[in-house]
């Protein structure tokens, strides 16, 4: 069997919020430090990134971040995100351009997600059909117009589908429409799943909370996508990723260390 060759796991960012927006009514008053992480693989097709981060320059910039964050303040403080957290900086020390990532994969379009495109040029991007429709529709608070003004060139997808040798796409709807995990098959450790925002924290998993936003309120479908991934695991032997979780992430390799 083909499999992917190794990742890093990427500190792009961190936010701090209010538990809620992880928690589905659980964690009101109490605001929690996040990590912002992108993923990088090689496969033996190319190398792929799974989301992005943040657009820096809405960060660094006083004017532009206070007319992108402060309207979602109190929930949400301004991310916060260095020059050597851009993903450019990450491809550097590895030797690498942005021009050699054949394929940015989006999770979804949210702006801690999808934001990081702008550092990316040209590179090829895939999303699902359903998220952008819904980005587009303007009823997403967390997505920011201007970035997704060039989604008509991107690649839409429909469903699951394998993105390269051990690299598989995997559906799982509730945060978002058209939100998607990913399933990673490494050549020596055990499969990866990255469940993205459809699991933010351990706690997600492990008592199948949803998480605190969920598109027009579909708490149910976002709990099924969890037992989904749950259920994926236990037939793949794969480990579980979540996304926003401080305490996990820093059990994972610190960059520029891989996971194989």
């Amino acid at each position: 069997m083909t499999r992917a060759l190794r990742m890093w796991p990427l500190l792009t960012g961190v936010q701090r919020y209010e538990k809620i927006v992880s928690t589905r009514d659980r964690g009101h008053g109490q605001f929690i430090e996040a990590p912002i992480l992108a993923y990088l693989i090689e496969s033996p097709n190319g190398r792929i990134l799974y989301d992005v981060g943040c657009d820096y320059t809405k960060i660094a910039d006083p004017q532009r971040s206070a007319a992108f964050f402060t309207p979602l303040q109190p929930l949400f403080e301004t991310p916060r995100m260095t020059p050597d957290q851009r993903i450019p900086h990450y491809l550097q020390r590895l030797g690498l351009r942005p021009a050699d990532i054949d394929v940015v994969f989006l999770g979804h379009l949210h702006f801690d997600h999808a934001g990081g495109c702008g550092d990316l040029p040209g590179c090829e991007v895939h999303v699902h059909r359903d998220e952008l429709a819904a980005a587009r529709s303007g009823l997403d608070g967390g997505v920011f117009p201007d970035e997704i003004a060039g989604a008509d060139h991107w690649v839409q997808q429909t469903g699951e589908y394998t993105l390269a040798a051990g690299v598989h796409a995997i559906m799982s709807p509730g945060h978002t429409v058209g939100h998607m995990s990913m399933l990673i098959e490494l050549p020596r450790g055990r499969p990866v799943i990255l469940c993205g925002d459809a699991a933010d924290l351990a706690e997600n998993l492990d008592d199948e909370v949803a998480p605190g936003f969920c598109w027009q309120d579909k708490t149910a479908l976002a709990v099924e996508s969890i037992r989904k991934l749950k259920a994926l695991a236990r037939q793949e032997d794969a480990e579980l990723w979540p996304n926003h979780d401080f305490a996990f992430f820093r059990s994972l390799p610190a960059f520029p260390q891989w996971r194989d």
